[in-house]
Parts: C-alpha cells; structure tokens; sequence
C-alpha cells in the first residue's frame, strides 16, 4: 500500500524558514517523480515544486528562489526547505507521488506564516 507521510508544519513569522518532510512506503521511491503541493484556504490545489529520479527539479514562480526541493533515496524521504516564508505561503502542504495529478498523496501539513 502506497503510504506518504508529511511532517514538519507549523507557525512561523514571516521571513522564517521551515523544513518539510515526506516519509513514504509502499513504492520503488528511487525511480519516483516526487511534488509538494499546496492548498491555501478557499483555494485549489497548486504545484509548488517536482523533483524527478534524475534529480531535475521544477518550481513555482511564486517559490522560486525561496524554496528548495530534495530527495533521500536511502531514507525514501523528500523535503521542501522553505526560507523567506510570506503569509501568503499559509496552506496545507501536501506531498505526492507524481508530477501529473495528485491522486496519491499523503494527510497533509498545516503551514501558517503569520505576525
């Protein structure tokens, strides 16, 4: 059974940083195309960064150059660094199997950035 577990979430203020994490289990992680996605009260679903087997990554505009994507393959685990936070940030954090949907995806972490 596919199994992806998110950690890490919390309050901030703005311009602090924080680290996600995303255990997952029941997969082949290594050869896995990874995202973190987003959902901000009242909003859709967004992407926010990709990163592929080979290690090539894909951002959001709207994080580029704030955010930082990365993989373990030995732990089976994906991160999101997340430095500059900005209140607009404030969204349930979300990864998932996959670059294309988000059928697969883990509970969710709660990511509020507020003075």
């Amino acid at each position: 059974e596919v199994q992806l577990v998110e950690s890490g979430g919390g309050l901030v203020q703005p311009g602090e940083s924080l680290r996600l994490a995303c255990a997952a289990f029941g997969f082949t992680f290594s050869i896995s195309a990874m995202s973190w996605a987003r959902q901000a009260p009242g909003k859709g679903l967004e992407w926010v960064a990709n990163i592929y087997s080979s290690n090539t990554k894909w951002y959001a505009d709207s994080v580029k150059g704030r955010f930082t994507i990365s993989r373990d393959n030995a732990k089976k685990t994906v991160y999101l660094q997340m430095n500059s936070l900005k209140s607009e940030d404030t969204a349930v954090y979300y990864c998932v199997l996959g670059v294309t949907n988000w059928d697969t995806k883990g509970q969710g972490t709660q990511v509020t950035v507020s003075s």
